[in-house]
């Protein structure tokens, strides 16, 4: 079985399981336990947050560990914007993950606030020119993705982080795809807040960080015994933070070379399927995506049907978003680039993890070719 579906999980790093697992026995104590045991399950987690602020490009105060990409998409989404009296207005994507978006929603729809949705491109590219068109006097907080997920367009962040701040609004960006295969420096990318999820870069499931800058005020999501120097309560994951140091380390220190090793096996991989299947259509750029992401709609096809081909043939893919897994209603974030409904039904996306092959690739261009061929000679739509 070859495994292209990297967007929505990876395994756990070996390095990361090692280092997690004195944690989950021996060393179990809880890091706000003032005895020895809690004191070295303390000192554990300041590790892990040194780790982390090393590859975000931060201080280890502006780390706070969360359960993982959603909950860090709520806590800088609606943590800032409650938290800052600046203004009621916030500007966003319609191709954003759904945890921003959901964020979004809530904060208009309980607490009085007004979104903008800036208009994308053909690619999904924000420009600088369409955010400013956007923002407004009263604009408190952006949020818009360093990478899409479900179609791999890499934004200009430090860019548009720069107009927002010269307007005086707060700028969060979701980092969850971008981390391991992007340059994820919060200071060279200009921005208040980022989000990164464990268990897309080898630590696992159920642990997560976000970056916060400074002494940003931020109203928790999650109140309780004031955990994480008062932005998230709750007794911290000390073995999932430990994991994220390791595996998010070891990320960064492979970056240089594994981006453009699999960048270049990419775009042999989506040159091949073009060549195969002449109808299909590459959705987001071919530049300016991340190294490891391919994304296709195969129109007169079924993409469930596809995928399902593909499996048997030893391929695992997907439509899209893990998270809209069973949903019948065609991608959001097709739909914001224009894709037509019908088409957008027919999507298959590919994402690699760090072990991937040019062969690997290679094979797997042939298995779509014939997976293609085998749904449109049945007519499944």
């Amino acid at each position: 079985m070859l495994y292209l579906d990297a967007a929505a999980t990876t395994p756990v790093r070996r390095e990361a399981l090692e280092a997690m697992w004195p944690y989950l026995t021996g060393e179990f104590g809880n890091p706000s336990s003032h005895h020895t045991v809690g004191e070295r399950a303390a000192a554990a987690l300041a590790d892990a947050r040194s780790r982390v602020a090393g590859a975000l490009g931060c201080r280890p105060g502006e780390v706070v560990f969360t359960s993982g990409g959603t909950e860090g998409a709520n806590l800088a989404v609606k943590g800032l914007a409650l938290a800052n009296p600046r203004g009621r207005h916030l500007v966003t994507t319609g191709i954003e993950h759904e945890a921003v978006l959901a964020s979004v929603d809530y904060l208009v729809r309980v607490h009085g606030f007004s979104a903008t949705q800036v208009t994308v491109d053909a690619q999904g590219v924000v420009t600088p020119g369409a955010l400013a068109e956007a923002l407004r006097p009263d604009t408190t907080l952006v949020s818009i993705a360093l990478a899409n997920n479900e179609i791999g367009t890499v934004q200009d962040i430090a860019a548009l982080a720069a107009v927002a701040r010269g307007r005086g609004a707060m700028f969060h960006t979701d980092a969850v795809q971008a981390a391991g295969w992007l340059l994820l420096s919060a200071r060279d990318l200009g921005v208040d807040a980022l989000s990164i999820s464990g268990h897309k870069v080898g630590a696992g499931k159920g642990v997560g960080a976000v970056y916060l800058r400074g002494r940003l005020p931020v109203e928790p999501v999650l109140h309780g015994g004031g955990q994480e120097r008062d932005r998230r309560s709750g007794t911290e994951n000390v073995p999932g933070a430990v994991a994220l140091g390791v595996a998010l380390s070891l990320a960064e220190a492979e970056r240089d070379e594994l981006a453009p090793r699999v960048g270049a096996a990419r775009e042999a991989f989506i040159a091949r399927v073009l060549d195969l299947v002449p109808t299909a259509v590459l959705t987001g750029p071919r530049t300016d995506r991340l190294p490891n992401h391919a994304s296709f709609c195969f129109p007169g096809t079924s993409g469930e049907a596809v995928l399902l081909e593909l499996e048997r043939l030893g391929v695992v893919s997907s439509s899209g978003s893990a998270c809209a897994a069973g949903s019948d209603e065609p991608s959001h974030v097709l739909i914001a680039i224009g894709v037509p409904p019908e088409v957008a039904q027919t999507s298959v996306r590919f994402t690699f993890g760090r072990d991937v092959t040019g062969t690997d690739l290679a094979e797997a261009a042939e298995s779509v070719g014939a997976a293609v061929a085998s749904v449109a000679s049945v007519g499944i739509v």
